[in-house]
């Protein structure tokens, strides 16, 4: 199997992961992933643009034996992560004259990650061009995407960017040519919510590198390619800019119910009120739809029970998974019951100190709430969307 041909010269060499669903033992992969490396062919240097997990190493040389390559030139690595070089030290035993290009901070890494020796790189610039002979690939420093030394490679005459994991998705298909973008889109706001949403502001900085090209193909280094590339641009925009959307996320865990009354209370008051809710409760949640939702929320609810004076440790969990996504809500509230007493409150806004939120007036009730509580829940509601209004 020759791979996934792009255009003549261009090739689809990497492998797909069917089966995967956990990332890094922490991100959800319901629909398993791909990981994405690029054969590119000039007139007079052949390029390898990034390689594949090492279990897969077997998987990419099949395709390079297929298409005939006994030489490759040059090895990008746009990024040090191992799914992404892996391999690199079996193909550069098996490529001898192959050279690695990568950011000067990318050769460190890459040499503490896999020992691999100075001779072996040549350090690219920011802006730096390499000519193929017909072809030149740019080389575009792009730091914090999600990696200290990232950067993505330009292929100026085709107009192709290979974008690493920038516009990635954990979207196992066959067809990485003819899906189009809208049926993965879902999956490459999760892998935006889980992977690039911490370094949000930082990404945002260095977008207009990449928004400013030419471009007819993004092909990144997970999921399928992106043939509307002005559909991708235009919802990281969105994603990656200050402004969150009239947006509650409610996540919570009820031991006896008396929380969930509440949850449930307090997310029909808000839709009543025209501020859109989302709700998860965590003792099932699937946590890269929480992270999807928080990436446009303006407030995040967390609902808990008091567990030996403290919060539930999956809303803790919770919480600290928020404190490290960063997203760009703007207000907090906590809601929840207690038995015997506790302070779930201080506790959990202790735990977000990343978020720069306004924490609104917590609402808890003493075993099972009352009306008073849900006159409580109402005003929490009426605050909610009254701060809604002045987003701007």
């Amino acid at each position: 199997m020759k791979g996934q041909v792009i255009k003549d010269g261009v090739t689809w060499v990497g492998a797909i992961d069917w089966e995967r669903r956990l990332f890094d033992e922490l991100i959800p992969l319901p629909d398993g992933t791909t990981y994405n490396a690029y054969l590119v062919r000039g007139s007079d240097k052949t390029v390898l643009i990034d390689t594949v997990d090492p279990l897969f190493t077997e998987a990419l040389t099949s395709h390079l034996e297929a298409n005939g390559v006994t030489r490759v030139d040059y090895i990008v690595s746009n990024h040090a992560e191992q799914d992404h070089s892996g391999s690199l030290p079996m193909l550069l035993a098996r490529f001898p004259e192959a050279k690695i290009l990568t950011t000067p901070k990318g050769k460190g890494m890459l040499q503490d990650l896999l020992e691999i020796a100075d001779e072996r790189f040549q350090p690219v610039a920011d802006g730096a061009r390499v000519e193929l002979g017909g072809r030149t690939l740019r080389f575009i420093h792009f730091p914090f995407v999600h990696w200290p030394e990232t950067m993505v490679t330009y292929l100026e005459e085709d107009r192709i960017l290979f974008s690493c994991d920038l516009f990635g998705s954990h979207y196992a298909v066959g067809n990485l040519m003819g899906t189009s973008f809208q049926a993965f889109e879902p999956e490459t706001k999760r892998y935006y919510a889980e992977i690039m949403m911490p370094f949000r502001t930082l990404i945002a900085k260095s977008m207009p590198k990449v928004a400013a090209l030419p471009l007819e193909l993004i092909a990144p280094s997970h999921g399928p390619l992106i043939t509307d590339p002005a559909a991708v641009l235009r919802v990281h925009a969105d994603w990656l800019s200050d402004l969150p959307h009239n947006k509650a996320v409610l996540a919570f865990v009820s031991m006896h119910d008396s929380t969930r009354h509440m949850a449930r209370y307090l997310a029909e008051a808000l839709v009543d009120r025209g501020v859109d809710v989302e709700v998860f409760g965590l003792a099932s949640a699937d946590l890269g739809k929480l992270a999807m939702a928080m990436v446009d929320a303006a407030t995040i609810v967390l609902g808990t029970p008091v567990v030996a004076a403290g919060a539930h440790p999956l809303v803790a969990y919770a919480a600290s998974i928020a404190n490290m996504l960063k997203p760009k809500a703007r207000f907090a509230a906590i809601i929840g019951s207690q038995g015997w007493g506790g302070k779930p409150v201080e506790q959990l806004l202790g735990l977000i100190p990343n978020l720069k939120v306004e924490a609104l007036p917590p609402v808890l009730a003493r075993g099972l709430p009352r009306a008073g509580d849900f006159a409580a829940l109402d005003q929490l509601a009426d605050t909610i969307a009254a701060k809604h209004a002045t987003l701007n």
